[in-house]
């Protein structure tokens, strides 16, 4: 999901934006109002909700596009878990009157409710494992409490540029309860659902998976049927109905057996016109996304959006409903269909999962499609972070809505954290995979925290603990105090980080350094293993200028770094590295301390080589399969670090 705040506007508006001749855009905002919602039923509904696991949804409802009154019925069908089923319990919201309820073809009477909470009790009990299926009959107008994320889980409005009148859904997080009778249950994923609408036959009506039939009905109306078959979460079952122009294409990704339909239900009367050069993205788009995290999670459906007036989009299965189409709008939606839909957060508190990515697939898209603009998107996505310098992205109160949905967290501070985990893993072929591990593992359910750590672990046998101790359940970021003091070509460089939030005191992580001379620039990359780090390197010419985290690697505030000609630069030691050159192995002599890890770094500061070492003073390592060019080599322990240069020649 993508939220825009209209008033945020009006101030200032630091989040990117990808400008066009077609649309102006707008920028994405958290509610400026805390809106509380008991997170789940109460704990006794939830275990009788619990008795049962939802298989199948249908929903056969009477809907028009000027109003919020609903008439029609749904199915819950379900199977029986560990013990006889006596109750079956729901949820709906209590402005909606129950007309009758039928459970395994018998009309049930004793119905009781508590807010939201609906319990009928059963004539016969239904026995462990066997299915059990409740069609509820039921009317009324849905609620406007502004209880979802963006307004309310069901709304009309008339779109103020175009003039179209839209009703719609937006469930996200516990209002699918305001316009059907369902399971409020992220871990419980029904195994398809179908959506009949019926309405005025000018109208036409999106909805998740493919349009099966539109079948004419007396009095001048139709019922469209959709259906799909893939698991699918209670809040991203959705309905958009207004009087929309149709516009269809498609994307060809790499190993669907057929093209995949991209359906676009845009307001009539010159909204298509006006964006179909952004709405032409979505197929690059697509085709790109299935190249970097699996195959379009849904391709034997569709992909498609819906308009409505919403201040944002919400990322249906199958069909964003989205208020406007612009470049970042569109990537983040998209991204949604893996990162939320077909991998569902299996908690409110890791709502990260799904915005996070969705956020940092914004930035790869600019990478790929407009590279001159990603370096902005994700200064400014550092900008909004720092302005929460504390709170983590696990969300402790998953009963406000706008804390689990608050922009620099949730959203900006998460990109920023999959960012690092990039850098952290600086092995983009292996930080994908990882990716494609956890689709391939989680598609089609649910996933915490714990579970993508333990997939990028299982990927890239690197121990993560620390980084999602910090950036996940950890507060704040680190602040970097930095000086620097050069004697001939040595470099002393001294980091004292403090961090924003007490909570966290400390925060491990690599941290790059641009080191400008009058001749030229060379990165390298150290590791702050403690508050106060000091890095000896050496240098050739004379230094103008240290910058830190020169390419916003890490999020973090930092003044510019600053020579003191104070600090007291120690002599290298008398280690010798030979042969240098090399065209096959170098040996280093004379450590004055035994490392455990040796690293190798390009001139870019990327990670080339990595391997662990026993703590010995004189250390052998094989170079054969670099290619030819200079390289930095760096030997540390817990406290200590050696780096020197040297050059790899002959090819590999």
């Amino acid at each position: 999901m993508h939220i825009r705040n209209l008033l945020f506007l009006l101030f200032a508006c630091l989040c990117y934006q990808k400008a066009s001749a077609q649309s102006t855009g707008s920028c994405a905002e958290s509610h400026m109002r805390a809106v509380q919602r008991q997170a789940a039923a109460t704990p006794e509904h939830q275990r009788l909700m619990n008795q049962y696991n939802m298989t199948f949804y249908k929903l056969d409802l009477q809907l028009e596009r000027n109003s919020t009154y609903i008439a029609g019925n749904v199915t819950l069908a379900a199977e029986v878990r560990d013990s006889p089923l006596t109750v079956f319990a729901f949820e709906l919201h209590p402005n909606f009157q129950i007309d009758s309820v039928l459970v395994n073809g018998t009309r049930e009477t004793v119905i009781s409710r508590n807010a939201g909470d609906v319990a009928v009790e059963l004539s016969s009990s239904v026995n462990t494992g066997a299915p059990v299926s409740a069609i509820i009959y039921y009317k009324g107008t849905a609620p406007t409490g502004a209880g979802a994320a963006i307004g309310n889980g069901f709304s009309t409005a008339t779109d103020p540029n175009w003039g179209n009148s839209v009703t719609w859904s937006l469930s996200q997080p516990y209002a699918a309860y305001e316009w059907w009778p369902t399971k409020q249950v992220l871990t419980d994923k029904a195994d398809s659902v179908h959506v009949f609408v019926t309405t005025s036959a000018e109208n036409k009506v999106g909805s998740n998976g493919l349009l099966t039939r539109v079948a004419d009905v007396p009095n001048n109306r139709r019922r469209f049927e959709w259906k799909s078959h893939y698991p699918i979460a209670y809040y991203l079952v959705s309905v958009a109905v207004s009087d929309y122009a149709e516009y269809l294409i498609s994307a060809n990704p790499e190993g669907a057996a057929a093209s995949v339909p991209i359906l676009n239900y845009v307001y009539s009367g010159g909204a298509l016109d006006f964006y179909r050069e952004e709405i032409d993205r979505t197929a690059p788009f697509l085709e790109y996304f299935s190249e970097l995290f699996t195959l379009y999670p849904f391709h034997e459906e569709k992909y498609g959006h819906s308009m409505a007036p919403m201040g944002g989009g919400m990322e249906h299965q199958t069909m964003t409903t989205q208020s406007t189409f612009t470049f970042t709008l569109t990537a983040h939606e998209l991204a949604h269909q893996w990162f939320g839909d077909h991998v569902t957060c299996a908690t409110w508190q890791d709502i990260w999962l799904n915005e996070g990515f969705a956020s940092y697939a914004e930035y790869l898209a600019l990478q790929r499609y407009s590279p001159t603009d990603a370096g902005t998107w994700m200064q400014q996505a550092h900008a909004f972070a720092l302005q929460r310098p504390s709170g983590s992205l696990r969300v402790r109160d998953t009963t406000s809505v706008s804390r689990i949905f608050d922009y620099r967290l949730t959203y900006k501070k998460a990109a920023a954290v999959v960012h690092m985990l990039r850098f952290e893993v600086d092995n983009d072929a292996l930080f994908f995979e990882a990716l494609r591990n956890y689709m391939r593992q989680y598609g089609g359910g649910t996933a915490y925290t714990a579970d993508l750590q333990r997939v990028f672990e299982e990927t890239t046998n690197m121990d993560l603990n620390y980084f999602f101790d910090q950036w996940y359940n950890g507060e704040g970021y680190p602040i970097f105090n930095v000086e620097w003091n050069q004697e001939g070509n040595r470099l002393l460089i001294v980091n004292r980080q403090t961090t924003s939030s007490t909570s966290t005191p400390f925060f491990r992580t690599d941290l790059q350094y641009l080191i400008r001379t009058a001749t030229g620039t060379t990165t390298v990359r150290v590791t702050q293993d403690e508050p106060l780090e000091q890095h000896l390197l050496e240098v050739e010419g004379t230094i103008t200028a240290v910058e830190v985290d020169p390419q916003n690697w890490v999020l973090n505030t930092a003044l510019p770094a600053q020579q003191n000609p104070a600090l007291e630069v120690p002599a290298l030691e008398e280690v010798v590295l030979y042969p240098n050159p090399t065209p096959s192995s170098i040996q280093i002599d004379n450590l004055s301390f035994g490392p455990t890890a040796a690293i190798i770094y390009n001139t870019a500061g990327q990670i080339v080589k990595r391997l662990p070492l026993k703590e010995t003073m004189r250390v052998t390592m094989d170079v054969s399969d670099l290619s030819a060019g200079y390289y930095i080599l760096q030997l540390s322990n817990n406290r200590q670090h050696y780096r020197a240069r040297f050059i790899k020649v002959g090819g590999r």
